[in-house]
């Protein structure tokens, strides 16, 4: 099963300190509106995105080149699912889960 991408959204308090933190750390802004709110962070193949404002908890993002299959994959094999793609569809799709510490993970295809 290949996930494709690894990103991690953070749900941050003050975006501008957000940002210049992880510039120290080498990352870039490459998308996002600093005055919506958000911003895109890459250090190499690292992506970080920084929301303030927009949900309470950091979430764990793949995107994959299909969103379907794997949805499909870990229904059959039991796993609850916190939202789901439609199956019979094309095009871009994604569906959320948690793992058992809580944790949200979104997969997502564009």
């Amino acid at each position: 099963m290949d996930l494709g991408e690894f990103s991690i959204s953070l749900a941050v308090k003050d975006i501008k300190a957000s940002r210049e933190f992880y510039s120290h750390l080498g990352f870039e802004s490459i998308g996002g509106d600093e005055t919506q709110g958000w911003l895109v962070l890459q250090n190499g193949k690292a992506k970080i995105g920084l929301f303030q404002g927009m949900f309470e908890e950091n979430i764990i993002t793949f995107n994959p080149k299909d969103a379907r299959s794997i949805q499909k994959h870990l229904k059959s094999h039991g796993v609850q699912l916190a939202s789901e793609a439609d199956e019979d569809g094309s095009g871009p799709a994604h569906f959320a889960l948690k793992d058992p510490d809580g944790n949200q993970i979104l997969i997502d295809q564009f």
